[in-house]
């Protein structure tokens, strides 16, 4: 289907509606004109006095049988009501119908209803409905927010018509007397339903009415409008608002049921039905759609608050030059030319973020309309505008999102446009590439007097993930955009240098901490000398933390960043002049408990410490134990003094608290001992787990050369589960291998584990036909 004839999807929704309404005029004149027999009645106690019809009883017909005056079609005194998706005309395929009756005090209204009720739920359409007198609709209202709403733009169906007047003329009278209480009361409400129901445009599965910058989200703005308080939502948020409907309307014929979860699996068949390639692509307009409501959504709020708390200071307090503050807002001072003035829309920028306040809307577009594009390369004014604004830390947020929305960004950075609305479709990510460039750039402000170059600090975080944009390894390809983007911001050379090669490794040192052995002196050697300095050391060092922040709690915890921590201290040394430190000995702690040459355990918070005496696959046998006990292994290492081996774990709870330090040390003696078969418990614990809703990637075994002079490093990406790491190992000991240490890392619901292993003579594996054996039973291992 092509994007033309998705967009019939409008038109499908508007007749089928039509057709819903011709329906249920038929339904409501059977059932208001056809009389009932009166208790006693010939017809009987409440039997029909005659079932020819309409026009075969007397009384009925064009001179209706109402109490009131005659209505539509001729009836007085009961009308039928829309609200909800029929009354707005958007009706999806899996929709339910919202309706009231309201009469005036008919005696047989109950009767009406149950013939216009009866027929809807046997035919299987979901129904809500209620039947009122105007009062009642109308006290309802007064105190029930989702009845005020669906009131408020009500449409008749059939019926009187008066009825429904009244009803509505009533109900907008008293929602714009009692402004002030009611948009209080619904501003309540869309927080927490944005609580709830997260930010539509950066979820991976999100609520299509419910999810903040959502169809309610524009419902809502409709009804502030109605209380004549902000203007309605204009075309841009028309047209996001119609792409919501059609996403929604493709995923009713998806799933053949009337749901606003866009799940996972759902989204390629969705894309397919709006004419779009892939679920790529749908994410990306559903991104772009919800930040336009989200956007237009805070400035409808920020309307309503100038306007029921009364007006700002009038006075204009100088910001920057060209730049005053005015009724709570950044605006342009008299005198000020954009035409003429390039870099004034940054200045205004910064002015707004470092003052917290909010960029005017007339400010923005016309600075939007009117600014010259930056002369190439940019003169040193507006990069020191662009730095400040980045440089204002969390408040540089909502400004960089007002130029976003105005088409300002893509002009001042072209290549912005690459990433711009880019999903990232996996739970590690919170946001699209672009938002969590600005965040990562905002959480970097806090570190700028940590760091000789605050400046590069501040515009390698806003374009780290710029290659993201491109096809291939988004480091390398960002690497490549950032040199560009650099001179065109009129950047030194060396300068560009620097911010390219902090672009290109941006993950070095995160990857590096959790993946490789800190013990091992080549990994010390690798990372000095691919950062070259200690001036690119200390902006990757921050970097790593602002964006490990902005992606997610999955990404970034207390775990990675003491590891990165210690890496950053001992490259620092080595940059120095230091050579890399020796593998440590083992700690006083260690050494005692190796004097008692095994079966000795340790729980100290998320610390566990395990001695036994050295033989092939103690590791796994040990991670099989904890993974029974619901810990998740974060690292292990191994040590080793004479016989004895010491073996050092990060653990953390799968979910819940830790287990009996008691308990997991009793189970790890026992299974070292041999008289635990942790197999079955970890067989147990799998088939408890519910299967994943969303297909897998298949697992993959990469051997990493050069990465270790006294092991092979081996690098397993799979889907995470309970126990992986103990098939893992175990696969590594059939193949006559043994663990040294081992760094496990879980990026949501799939785990990167790098281990170093070596043979039964402590050699790294040479031979090329025993690494392909090797790769291939682990990888029959995670099968």
């Amino acid at each position: 289907m092509m994007r033309g004839e998705a967009r019939s999807f409008a038109a499908v929704r508007k007749d089928r509606a039509a057709d819903i309404d011709r329906w249920l005029t038929d339904l409501f004149r059977t059932a208001a004109t056809r009389p009932y027999a009166r208790e006693g009645g010939s017809g009987g106690k409440g039997g029909l006095l005659d079932e020819r019809g309409p026009a075969a009883s007397p009384g009925a017909g064009p001179s209706g049988i109402g109490q009131g005056g005659a209505g539509l079609n001729g009836i007085g005194g009961v009308a039928l009501v829309a609200v909800g998706s029929l009354g707005r005309g958007e009706l999806a395929p899996g929709s339910d119908l919202d309706m009231v009756l309201l009469h005036n005090g008919r005696d047989d209204v109950a009767r009406i209803a149950d013939r216009i009720w009866y027929p809807i739920w046997d035919s299987g359409i979901g129904l809500d409905h209620s039947v009122r007198t105007v009062d009642e609709a109308v006290k309802v209202a007064r105190e029930d927010l989702k009845a005020v709403l669906g009131l408020i733009q009500a449409r008749h169906v059939v019926g009187d018509p008066e009825l429904t007047r009244a009803v509505r003329e009533a109900v907008l009278a008293e929602w714009r007397a009692d402004s002030r209480r009611r948009l209080a009361e619904l501003r309540a409400s869309a927080d927490k339903r944005a609580e709830s129901g997260g930010e539509l445009a950066f979820l991976l599965e999100p609520d299509l009415k419910d999810a903040r910058g959502g169809l309610r989200d524009v419902q809502a703005m409709q009804a502030v409008a109605a209380a004549w308080v902000a203007s309605a939502p204009g075309p841009r948020v028309r047209e996001a608002y119609e792409l919501l409907l059609d996403i929604r309307h493709g995923l009713h014929l998806v799933t053949a049921r009337g749901t606003d979860r866009l799940v996972l699996q759902e989204q390629d068949a969705v894309a397919g039905t709006l004419g779009l390639l892939d679920a790529e692509a749908l994410m990306r307009r559903l991104a772009e759609a919800g930040r336009t409501v989200s956007h237009a959504f805070d400035a409808t709020w920020r309307t309503v608050d100038r306007l029921l708390t009364g007006p700002a200071p009038r006075g204009r307090r100088p910001l920057a030059d060209g730049v005053v503050e005015h009724g709570g807002e950044v605006v342009l001072a008299r005198g000020a030319n954009p035409r003429t003035d390039p870099t004034l829309v940054l200045r205004a920028a910064a002015a707004a973020a470092e003052a917290g306040l909010p960029l005017a809307p007339a400010t923005v577009s016309m600075l939007a309309a009117q600014s010259p594009p930056l002369p190439v390369p940019w003169p040193p004014e507006a990069r020191g505008a662009l730095v400040a604004l980045l440089g204002a830390g969390r408040a540089a947020v909502p400004v960089w999102e007002e130029l976003d929305q105005a088409g300002v960004l893509v002009k001042l950075i072209p290549d912005w446009e690459r990433v711009r609305h880019r999903p990232q479709r996996n739970p590690v990510h919170r946001y699209t590439v672009d938002r969590h460039l600005i965040e990562t750039a905002a959480g970097a402000a806090a570190f700028t007097r940590e760091v000789s170059r605050p400046d590069l600090l501040l515009i390698s975080a806003l374009l780290h993930d710029v290659g993201k944009g491109w096809p291939g390894d988004h480091s390398t390809t960002g690497e490549i955009v950032a040199r560009d983007i650099g001179a065109r911001m009129g950047l030194p050379p060396a300068d560009v240098e620097i911010l390219a090669t902090v672009v290109r490794h941006h993950l070095l040192l995160p990857e590096t901490a959790t993946r490789r052995d800190l013990d091992d002196p080549v990994t010390i050697s690798r990372v000095a000398e691919a950062v070259g300095s200690r001036e690119v050391l200390e902006l990757l060092s921050a970097l790593a933390v602002a964006d490990g922040n902005a992606t997610g709690p999955a990404a970034w915890n207390s775990w990675k960043a003491s590891l990165v921590s210690e890496l950053v201290r001992r490259v620092r040394s080595v940059l120095s002049g230091a050579p890399p430190a020796p593998a440590p000995a083992l700690s006083p702690e260690q050494t005692a408990l190796a004097r008692h040459g095994g079966g000795a355990v340790r729980v100290n918070g998320s610390a566990v410490t395990v001695v036994a005496p050295d033989r092939p696959g103690l590791l796994w046998r040990a991670a099989g134990v904890l993974a029974a006990h619901r810990m998740a292994v974060r690292s292990a290492s191994a040590a080793s003094a004479g016989s004895t081996a010491v073996i050092e774990f990060v653990v953390v709870p799968e979910y819940g608290t830790p287990p009996d330090p008691a308990t997991l040390e009793a189970d790890l003696r026992l299974v070292l001992a041999g008289r635990l078969d942790i197999e079955q418990r970890l067989a147990r614990r799998a088939r408890s787990m519910r299967p994943s809703r969303v297909p897998v990637a298949p697992p993959r075994v990469t051997l990493v050369d050069d990465a270790s002079l006294t092991a092979s490093v081996v690098e397993v990406r799979a889907h995470d589960r309970p126990g992986l790491l103990w098939r893992i190992g175990r696969a590594f000991g059939e193949c006559g291998l043994d663990v040294r240490a081992a760094r496990v890392e879980t990026l949501g619901a799939e785990a990167v584990d790098v281990f170093y292993v070596a043979d039964r003579t402590g050699r790294p594996l040479l031979d090329e036909q025993q690494r392909i054996q090797v790769r291939e039973h682990v990888l029959a291992a995670l099968r």
